[in-house]
């Protein structure tokens, strides 16, 4: 065998471990060629959603979260309707915490700041009627964008 022969065969080998590589992370692991981003759409503004589907994913929220980028937005689906309380327990930075009922935002709740030290009594926001989704984004969105009770939402690649 030459040396050509030899390092054709060797890269030969490095591809096809590759290849496995992606085919198992693909099919066995977390990656999706597939996959789009989950999005929910208020008032024409496309938010990416972070989604908190486990009970200790919602009990965690945003707050492992030092910040958010402004087109982000974290969801939280229940599946049926309640009054949900949100605080914010080791929060970083502000919120709006927008309630979602069938479609329909019920109750926003702007600028929501994190509490000042571990100490403070931390308030309860609860929605005006029962909501059976809540959305949080960066303080400040949903004035500037206008969002208000009664305003449809709608969502992209996520089915609530």
């Amino acid at each position: 065998m030459n040396y050509k022969n030899i390092l054709g065969i060797i890269f030969a080998l490095f591809i096809l471990v590759i290849i496995s590589l992606i085919f198992s992370k693909v099919f066995f692991g977390n990656i999706s060629l597939f996959h789009k981003t989950p999005k929910i759409v208020i008032n024409n503004n496309k938010f990416n959603l972070l989604v908190a589907k486990t009970g200790k994913e919602q009990e965690i929220g945003l707050s492992k979260y030092s910040a958010l980028p402004k087109n982000q937005a974290m969801i939280f689906p229940f599946g049926k309707e309640n009054y949900y309380g949100f605080w914010m327990k080791n929060m970083k930075f502000p919120i709006d915490i927008i309630f979602i009922r069938k479609g329909k935002v019920v109750t926003v709740y702007e600028n929501v700041k994190p509490p000042k030290s571990v100490n403070d009594t931390l308030p309860v926001y609860q929605p005006t009627q029962v909501s059976d989704t809540v959305v949080e984004i960066n303080a400040g969105l949903a004035k500037e964008q206008k969002i208000k009770a009664g305003d449809k939402i709608s969502y992209e690649n996520f089915s609530n």
